[in-house]
């Protein structure tokens, strides 16, 4: 096995349309984390916003980890909420949110779905990274079908994880080094460097302000990379 860099991401990959129904799919591969991530319209924005008489349309998110993307496997949540799933699309939904203009989609609702086919570490980063290629190609396929005048999305958006293990600062953790760490951030920035979210938590150990900065340079550095290898995957 090959060892990486600390400041190094693992293996990135884009499989743009990989599925045919929605306007826009790709599967996306961190590593061994593979994560097909779609975007599908449907026409109508959100009740509450035609009840608040707001223009425009709605992007959101769902997220799940399919029953083979863990070992052991995991079970299908059936009437209970999952928690974490909650709480991951409702990231995803932010994070996509920040960088298209809701205004410009219509009176559209698109829904960004996330589904976990492998899971080694980093799977909603995974997600709003692969997540923004998707909904970036349904918004040019609604351009190219004339249901929308231009692309709205002003800029790309992506997320890496950051950790720190026995003082040192490692990039994009596998589930082997995630499990591990003594601090575990999840970060998502937009191309212009804007902070969407910071996820920090000291598992063993409280870190510094000090670690904290070189946090966020390393994840700035690595979401810089990633959104090169988005832009590239697109053609843009």
């Amino acid at each position: 096995m090959t060892l990486r860099a600390q400041d190094e991401l693992r293996n990135l990959t884009f499989d743009i349309g990989f599925q045919k129904q929605p306007k826009g799919s790709v599967l996306i591969g961190f590593g061994n984390t593979r994560v097909l991530c779609s975007a599908s319209v449907q026409p109508g924005a959100p009740r509450w916003k035609v009840e608040q008489d707001i223009p425009g349309g709605w992007v959101t998110s769902e997220y799940r980890m399919l029953p083979g993307s863990t070992n052991p496997r995991k079970h299908r949540p059936r009437s209970r909420v999952d928690s974490r799933s909650l709480e991951i699309q409702r990231l995803i939904g932010r994070s996509l949110r920040s960088v298209v203009d809701l205004e410009s989609i219509g009176p559209n609702s698109i829904y960004v779905d996330c589904d976990v086919i492998d899971a080694d570490g980093g799977t909603r980063c995974a997600s709003i990274t692969g997540g923004a290629v998707a909904l970036y190609e349904a918004l040019r396929t609604l351009k190219d079908e004339g249901m929308i005048e231009n692309i709205p999305m002003s800029e790309m958006v992506a997320a890496v994880s950051v950790g720190v293990k026995d003082d040192e600062i490692f990039l994009d953790l596998d589930y082997a080094l995630d499990s591990t760490v003594d601090v575990d951030m999840n970060i998502v920035m937009t191309e212009s460097g804007r902070l969407v979210e910071v996820q920090g938590t000291a598992e063993e150990q409280a870190f510094t302000r000090d670690q904290l900065n070189q946090m966020l340079d390393l994840a700035e550095k690595g979401i810089k990379e990633i959104i090169v290898a988005q832009k590239n995957a697109l053609g843009i």
